[in-house]
């Protein structure tokens, strides 16, 4: 499938922007690709299926530029003369019929010249002539970048003098892909020998290995001047301007911005930091969490000690129940936030050491260090409400419940079982001659039957009775524990969360990239050693 390129820039900036937001880089270091340009060619034109050729001539000062532009025109349309620099607008030179529906951003309109043509000949191309790119007023240099992303052909003007220039390598190097390029050395007829042959050189290096040089001169006879080549040069670029040449010219342009644009995505992604290195936090912050649970556990054994004596004391007392919150604060001090908050520093450290972008994860990591004392609180509240609530273990609480019914139970089996014992007594002497009654022994050991009955379930339960102050030490501890490890699992959680983060980010920007080598991977097909492929780098 092929994608737009305007399409990919548009989500490359997106996802940029996402970066940012997330804080996983700074906008600084995501400029080049927020700042991405998408502008083309095609931009020019409300309906570019049937748009001209747009070629401009690019060069440093006074190598002719404007000169050529006229030569072309057959009139002045370009201000030429010796003020250096000699360009200052944009000229642009094309048929009365062309219509530019959009011109580059950030254009001044004032820095913009328009002349046109009928001739019908060059009905299908747009001339341009640039400033002078080397010159020291940087609106001149503004004016060649806002034009550039425009252009289909680049004329490279050089002269004898200047065609060593190293801001024009620059260029070059930096446009050499985006722009198919036709080289004019131009007052030739002032060169010396062996100057041609050294420029075809300079382009090998730059990787033009074939490149399309022509020259041309400057003198009033220079049509008749055996090394003026300038009527191949207007015929080549007249044979250029077809629509299946602009076409392929755009198709390339867009392939090779959308490798470039690939590239930045690339190095950009780079930004995330390491990959598949969380699990090494996620360990380091287990061996973290469990130090810093042990410390914080046998540092709070008084104030837990404290709290559960408090609680022993008042437990009946519901005038106290709104104390409670400060008495959890002395679990949670000013030193334990300050372990805790150590011990996330420690993480954060060592993500950095891991090579993992901080910021996320610090960001992430803001309302654990804010809420660890509401949770301490919460946890530990809940556990030792809990607890006093049903003190002791099952075991005990069982025994007591049994000896609560015995205590009631014994003593009334022990009454009913003396009360038998009367009634038979009686009954049994009131048949025999000599009637005889219970003795005092029977009395005295009924009477310490029915005590007995009584007294060992009532001592039962005083004995097996569970402290308050134990119980709600315990809670506090199991209390305190608990909110340890969810404040651990908290720490854990946001380190998954940010890792997962990282994780789709670097997918997206996989995903853009995939799609810049699907669309780039079209094959443009050039005829072999023709003019075109001698132009393209």
């Amino acid at each position: 499938m092929d994608y737009e390129y305007s399409d990919l820039v548009v989500q490359a900036k997106h996802w940029a922007q996402k970066v940012v937001d997330s804080s996983w880089a700074s906008t600084t270091a995501l400029n080049p690709v927020l700042e991405y340009d998408a502008r083309t060619p095609d931009s020019l034109f409300t309906d570019a299926s049937s748009r001209p050729l747009i070629v401009a001539f690019l060069g440093g000062t006074g190598v002719g530029k404007s000169t050529l532009l006229n030569r072309l025109a057959g009139k002045q349309v370009a201000l030429t003369g010796v003020v250096r620099p000699t360009s200052r607008e944009v000229t642009l030179f094309h048929h009365s019929s062309v219509k530019i529906a959009h011109l580059p951003d950030r254009l001044p309109l004032e820095k913009i010249k328009i002349a046109q043509h009928s001739e019908e000949n060059n009905k299908h191309i747009i001339w341009v002539d640039m400033p002078d790119f080397d010159s020291t007023e940087q609106s001149n240099q503004q004016l060649v970048l806002e034009w550039l992303p425009h252009i289909d052909v680049l004329i490279y003007v050089v002269s004898p003098e200047r065609y060593r220039d190293s801001k024009a390598w620059q260029i070059l190097k930096a446009e050499g892909g985006r722009h198919a390029w036709i080289f004019v050395l131009n007052q030739s007829d002032r060169g010396q020998a062996g100057q041609y042959e050294d420029f075809v050189k300079q382009l090998g290096t730059a990787g033009f290995d074939n490149p399309l040089v022509y020259q041309t001169c400057c003198a009033m006879d220079a049509a008749t001047t055996p090394l003026d080549e300038f009527v191949a040069l207007e015929t080549s670029l007249q044979d250029l301007a077809t629509e299946n040449t602009i076409q392929q010219l755009e198709l390339r342009g867009q392939q090779v911005r959308k490798q470039e644009l690939s590239k930045v995505l690339q190095s950009s992604v780079e930004l995330l930091g390491a990959d598949n290195v969380s699990e090494e936090l996620i360990a380091f912050w287990h061996k973290q969490g469990r130090e810093l649970q042990r410390l914080l556990v046998e540092a709070t054994v008084l104030p837990q000690q404290q709290m559960a004596a408090y609680y022993a004391q008042h437990s009946g007392d519901l005038a106290h129940k709104q104390d409670e919150p400060y008495l959890h604060q002395r679990l949670w001090d000013k030193w334990a936030q300050t372990r805790f908050d150590d011990a996330l520093d420690a993480l954060v450290l060592q993500a950095d050491l891991l090579k993992i972008p901080v910021m996320p994860l610090k960001q992430q990591l803001l309302p654990v260090r804010a809420n660890a004392e509401k949770v301490i609180e919460e946890k530990t509240l809940l556990s030792v409400r809990k607890a006093l609530i049903k003190p002791g273990n099952v075991l005990q609480r069982s025994i007591i419940k049994i000896a609560q019914i015995a205590e009631v139970v014994l003593p009334i089996a022990a009454m009913g079982w003396v009360g038998y014992q009367v009634f038979i007594e009686f009954y049994e002497s009131s048949l025999e001659e000599v009637p005889h009654y219970v003795g005092t022994d029977f009395a005295i050991n009924s009477i310490m039957l029915i005590a007995i009955a009584w007294l060992f379930p009532y001592f039962l339960q005083k004995k097996l009775q569970p402290s308050i102050e134990k119980a709600a030490l315990k809670g506090l501890n199991r209390g305190f524990i608990s909110a340890l490890q969810t404040l651990e699992l908290a720490v854990l959680q946001e380190i998954k969360d940010n890792a997962q983060s990282q994780q789709a980010l670097r997918q997206q920007a996989e995903a853009i990239i995939q799609q810049c080598h699907q669309s780039s991977s079209q094959v443009i097909e050039v005829p072999e050693n023709s003019s075109l492929e001698r132009m393209l780098l």
